[in-house]
């Protein structure tokens, strides 16, 4: 038993969704994915997963050999029992980037992480010869729990790209319009 009963209660209710991390945790004890103060310097990639550069995803984007995954919060929004999200704000990102919202958190709602998990499945399955490549912004932990979390599913082709989608505008390439992947009906 920890010697710490309250700090450990207070970290489990919020994994569990129950409550907001106390004071000075940054990474759940258990898991090892960040659960507060996302948007800070990130130095090495997750355990098990490369990193990779804007120019290397512009290159394997135009190619045609990735599959780029974005994970920016929905800054605002909500998902829907349904499925569906009600935006508070257009979202731009990187065209042709399937966009999970709340994925890359590091205690997300089980419902998101099927999804998540599910659709990223999907798009593997229909290329599955494609990388994975994980983003959200530069200098943000979202993107690094997910690429973590995608490596511990399974998925063996995964990268990560740090830089993220301000990477990618900073290459004087276009950011679009983007939406939620679709739920699987």
């Amino acid at each position: 038993m920890t010697r710490h009963p309250a700090l450990a209660l207070s970290i489990l209710a919020f994994a569990t969704g129950a409550a907001s991390p106390p004071d000075g945790v940054v990474f759940d004890p258990a898991t090892g994915y960040r659960i507060a103060s996302y948007r800070a310097v990130v130095s090495p990639p997750p355990p098990g997963v490369r990193p990779i550069d804007a120019a290397a995803v512009a290159r394997l984007v135009d190619e045609g050999r990735a599959t780029l995954i974005d994970v920016v919060p929905a800054e605002g929004g909500v998902r829907l029992p349904d499925g569906t999200w009600r935006l508070a704000r257009e979202q731009r990102g990187i065209p042709g980037a399937a966009w999970f919202p709340e994925a890359g958190r590091g205690a997300i709602d089980q419902a998101i992480g099927r999804w998540f998990l599910s659709g990223v499945a999907r798009l593997h399955a229909r290329a599955p010869q494609r990388t994975l490549i994980v983003f959200c912004l530069a200098d943000c932990w979202m993107s690094w729990n997910a690429a973590l979390r995608l490596k511990r599913a399974g998925f063996r082709s995964v990268r990560w790209f740090a830089e993220g989608a301000d990477g990618w505008r900073d290459l004087g390439r276009p950011l679009v319009p983007m939406a939620p992947f679709p739920e699987r009906r």
